[in-house]
């Protein structure tokens, strides 16, 4: 499983590393993101509705997506 360490970045950009990384991703693969800006969870939930990706917050800083769509 890919990691990305988002850690010390602030919004938008753990969003946009997501992004960049899923793009070669395969419907099922998963990531794990490692976040500490507040603003991450919200911004999953919103791009998870606009992408068709699912999240699962782990811990505080830690979340796990999956790709689910070939979007």
């Amino acid at each position: 499983m890919k990691e990305i360490d988002a850690r010390g970045l602030r919004c938008p950009q753990p969003i946009i590393e997501l992004s960049k990384e899923v793009t070669f991703m395969q419907a099922g693969d998963q990531v794990m993101l490692h976040s500490d800006d507040p603003a991450t969870e919200p911004d999953l939930v919103a791009w998870s509705r606009m992408t068709g990706n699912v999240f699962d917050k782990k811990s505080k800083d830690l979340f796990v997506i999956t790709k689910l769509s070939e979007r």
